[in-house]
């Protein structure tokens, strides 16, 4: 007799199946994305949908968000770039191929791409984003090329079209545009039957989807709970970024960018349905480096696309890239330890605290898990959610200026209202330095500041100042 029942010593299998894949992976793994580097390579300059979000940008050094990047890319020329950085960082994973148009509206370039870094660095793990329009088409081709990590924007799921043709003015689709909810409903077609198609050969699939206010904020649960029910891996719901200098439709017309609390609501809206991604950078289409950071300005063409192959490979050193991967797995076993499993993720208010009482608890750090960096120098914050009982993490929090600009573009101005506006919400910061004067300024929105937790574990750290400065006094008090 037959049973249509997983036994658990499959599912233990399929499960460490999918914790080895992700293990290294930053965008997959929160638990990496301060160890491990990315590189995204732009070797895909068209796209074949318009998005209302979207302007591809090129030679656009000073903005951080998808689309932009400051020079494309030939195939050879990108796994040139891979190899010289691989070198360079050690800790590098993984490569993606994110734009700046869409990776499955370029295939041959694309393909061409991956069936080289197949060859030349098998070490890494081969990533794609795409809007889904041309998925199925090419789901042999993905899994031919090892690419078991795929991200498909999904902005909605509604079946008319109408909240779709809000967002997408057009497709081009059997050779030719086509419009509003028309084509908004093809679009969805697809993405639905292409994710079903990786999800059924094991490949692991992120869905993106764009928090655009007063457009699809209602219907991103149902998004939620479509996902998980096509065994979609990873849910991150971004901000929608909408400055009129970004030059794009909303931008233009006056469309509001989503805020940080909008943000956090809709992920405890649809957290109940699926895993959501909190750690996410909405990167550039040229990224380099560890997740939260770009060092996209240090490799230039000139760099390296004259090197030999040789001379890459030798530069690249797969054995030497080995040992240090073993060196940070020690790290974070060593940072398990020490953190003492405080951590919870997507957890309830419930399971974070006895009362369902929980604090805001930001966090300046350069990476390696620890409170390693001055306050002067941050421009993201990590926001972490504790209660007496546990922690999990929330989201980042990016600002535009550094508090200190350094010697060299120091102006005697030091922009504290955004950071300000940024942490409002915030009990509790946690920094490896700060000064009396930001200090001073931070107890304006009732912020603590606390500098004795340098150089400590992050996680372990944010939940003994949330008991020092909260829940022991309370319970003190009971």
């Amino acid at each position: 007799m037959s049973c249509s029942c997983t036994s658990s010593s499959t599912q233990e299998n399929i499960q460490q199946e999918v914790m080895d894949k992700i293990n290294n992976h930053p965008c997959y793994s929160e638990g990496a994305h301060q160890h491990y580097a990315r590189i995204h390579v732009a070797v895909a300059p068209a796209c074949n949908i318009q998005c209302n979000y979207c302007n591809r940008k090129f030679d656009c050094s000073n903005e951080s968000r998808p689309g932009v990047t400051s020079s494309k890319l030939q195939p050879i020329e990108a796994v040139k770039k891979v190899l010289y950085v691989g070198g360079e960082i050690q800790q590098l994973s993984v490569v993606g191929i994110a734009g700046p148009g869409d990776a499955l509206a370029n295939p041959k370039k694309t393909f061409e791409t991956f069936k080289m870094l197949q060859e030349k660095a098998p070490d890494l793990k081969l990533c794609l984003s795409t809007n889904g329009l041309r998925l199925p088409e090419f789901i042999d081709e993905i899994e031919k090329y090892n690419v078991d990590h795929v991200t498909v924007t999904i902005n909605t799921v509604d079946p008319t079209g109408e909240v779709g043709a809000q967002i997408y003015p057009w497709i081009h689709w059997n050779h030719k545009k086509v419009f509003g909810a028309e084509g908004a409903k093809i679009l969805l077609e697809q993405q639905l039957k292409g994710i079903q198609m990786l999800t059924e050969r094991g490949i692991l699939v992120k869905a993106n989807s764009v928090l655009i206010p007063g457009v699809n904020e209602a219907d991103l649960p149902n998004v939620a709970k479509k996902l998980k029910e096509m065994n979609v891996f990873l849910h991150n719901i971004m901000p929608l970024l909408s400055k009129p200098e970004f030059g794009t439709y909303y931008g233009l017309n006056g469309q509001r960018s989503a805020s940080d609390q909008e943000v956090m609501a809709a992920q405890e809206a649809c957290g109940m349905d699926m895993k959501l991604m909190s750690h996410c950078r909405q990167c550039r289409a040229d990224a380099v480096g560890l997740i939260g950071e770009d060092r996209g300005d240090e490799f230039t063409k000139e760099a390296f696309v004259d090197m030999s192959w040789d001379e890459l490979e030798s530069k690249y050193d797969i054995k030497a890239r080995e040992q240090k991967h073993q060196v940070i797995e020690n790290w974070r076993a060593a940072l398990e330890v020490a953190n003492e499993k405080v951590k919870i993720e997507q957890a309830s208010k419930e399971q974070l605290s006895s009362n369902g009482e929980t604090k805001l608890i930001a966090v300046t750090s350069a990476g390696e898990g620890t409170v390693n960096l001055h306050f002067g120098n941050a421009t993201e914050f990590l926001i972490y959610e504790a209660g007496d009982k546990a922690i999990k993490f929330v989201m980042h929090r990016k600002v535009e200026n550094a508090y200190c600009k350094g010697p060299e573009d120091c102006d005697g101005s030091y922009p504290i209202e955004e950071i300000k506006e940024t942490l409002k919400d915030c009990d509790i910061l946690l920094t490896e330095k700060i000064g009396g004067c930001p200090m001073d300024e931070l107890k304006e929105i009732n912020l603590i500041c606390d500098d004795s937790y340098a150089f400590k574990p992050i996680e372990k750290s944010v939940h003994d100042a949330a008991k020092k400065y909260f829940f022991e006094k309370e319970n003190e008090l009971g």
